[in-house]
């Protein structure tokens, strides 16, 4: 999703620069640390903080442990459904894609020790969870609480820049809602302990999966390079616009 925002940044006047690896610090009014794995190496972290503003230097870890609202262990009173994660963002996938392109290149994987990809699972309760699983420092367990619908199970999604922000609840008939699998959507409020949440995560710029359970939002994910669903680029697209004000603002401030 950075790019569309870099593209308008770019219609706008805006010079823009990718830059892959490490190597010495360029002159620039911003930079944005934008590095697709769950626990960001310390040394692109540190790369990041030798500017004098980095957009999300500051969230370097958004492992399940780390950021979500919903974890329980075994010992929980929880009654009610339970689902069994990888504690890596997304299932470990964008670390075994970095992986294979290390190799292809012939040189060391960065995550030489990446667990095997297990997907998702919904277990009708605590004891239902298989033998080993809390043991595993790979896995996390959840509470499963998707806000229900007649018709499904909602999720909301928070895609913030700056300032800029949109909060969107989207309703699907499966129970892992994605974006890209839904009924309808509909514009909601942000709850005030998410921006409290945000600010403790240290996010610049980034997306928040949360519901609302019992009164209170529940943080789910934090994705600090969202991406774009395919059947919804048209309109990610057009929201880019919206949130390059969002980085605009961020610019000046930082001047």
């Amino acid at each position: 999703m950075l790019f569309d925002i870099l593209a308008e940044l770019k219609r706008r006047g805006h010079s823009v620069r990718v830059q892959q690896g490490l190597s010495k610090p360029v002159s620039a009014d911003m930079a944005v640390l934008h590095v697709d794995a769950t626990v960001t190496p310390t040394d692109y972290v540190d790369y990041a903080r030798s500017f004098a503003f980095c957009l999300n230097s500051g969230a370097a870890d958004i492992s399940k442990r780390r950021i979500s609202g919903a974890l329980i262990d075994k010992t929980d009173s929880w009654q009610g459904q339970v689902i069994v994660k990888s504690n890596l963002n997304n299932r470990g996938i964008p670390e075994t894609l970095l992986n294979r392109r290390s190799e292809r290149a012939r040189k060391q994987p960065p995550f030489p020790h990446l667990p095997i990809l297990h997907p998702y699972e919904i277990h009708g309760s605590l004891g239902d969870v298989p033998d080993g699983v809390f043991d595993c420092d790979d896995l996390v367990v959840e509470k499963f609480i998707p806000e229900r619908e007649p018709d499904g199970f909602a999720v909301r999604f928070w895609v913030f820049c700056g300032e800029r922000e949109r909060c969107t609840r989207y309703i699907s008939p499966n129970g892992l809602v994605k974006a890209s699998e839904t009924l309808r959507r509909e514009p909601v409020p942000v709850p005030d302990e998410l921006r409290e949440r945000r600010r403790e995560l240290g996010f610049d710029y980034g997306k928040f999966d949360f519901v609302m359970h019992e009164g209170r939002a529940v943080l789910l994910d934090a994705n600090k390079t969202p991406g774009r669903p395919q059947n919804l680029v048209k309109m990610f697209a057009a929201g880019a616009s919206d949130l390059t004000h969002g980085f605009e603002g961020l610019i000046h401030r930082a001047k």
